[in-house]
């Protein structure tokens, strides 16, 4: 009933009543903490959630994928709703947040799991195709971000998604402190934004 009124009021004001219409995206990146950071900032975006896909084990664990026990890689399930950014603008911010030159992991972290990638369904693997391609042309250099068909995937635990900006605490070598104080430590002492400004420029997304 109170939907419903609302639908009438939004019709008497003279504004659509439609549904919002979300699609994802599902992409590696290095540290699934900065790439959900980063795409919660985006307007648009409705919801981030980090986990695990590319792999052949069922049902992977943080500490699994961590130790190289699987082959699966870290990436973040972006939700967006189309009405306000669509696919290629998700794909081109994504691409300019990372190292697209760097196939042994990215920034400070090291290893198959931290390797970036485009997971796109069947609809979008040409656009994600053209997005590398356009990535490509900007920079001038032949890049190894890959394009590979849709995965399954394998949420992390609670105490991995929005970690960035969790008051809940954590145990460092530097004693408790909030997740978000030691994300920002991590995310300085890595490099990733140094990187990325020096790789590409004025087009680099979400660095200060």
């Amino acid at each position: 009933m109170i939907r419903t009124l609302a639908a009438l009021v939004l019709i008497l004001a003279g504004l659509p009543a439609t549904a919002q219409q979300t699609e994802t995206a599902l992409v590696a990146g290095g540290c699934f903490w900065c790439v959900e950071s980063d795409f919660r900032r985006v307007q648009g975006v409705t919801d981030v959630r980090v986990g695990f896909a590319g792999g052949t084990t069922p049902d992977p664990t943080y500490d699994d994928v961590a130790r190289g026990r699987t082959d699966h890689l870290e990436v973040a399930l972006i939700t967006y709703d189309t009405s306000q950014i669509d696919y290629d603008q998700i794909l081109h911010l994504f691409l300019r947040s990372v190292d697209v030159l760097d196939d042994g992991g990215q920034f400070c972290d090291r290893g198959a799991h931290y390797a970036t990638a485009i997971f796109a369904t069947p609809d979008q693997m040409a656009q994600a195709q053209a997005a590398i391609n356009a990535a490509e042309a900007e920079l001038g250099q032949s890049i190894v971000t890959p394009v590979r068909e849709a995965a399954p995937f394998y949420e992390a635990d609670e105490f991995h998604q929005n970690y960035a900006n969790s008051t809940e605490r954590t145990l460092t070598r530097f004693g408790w402190v909030e997740r978000r104080v030691a994300y920002k430590g991590y995310r300085e002492g890595c490099g990733r934004d140094r990187r990325v400004r020096e790789l590409w420029g004025s087009s680099a997304a979400f660095v200060n």
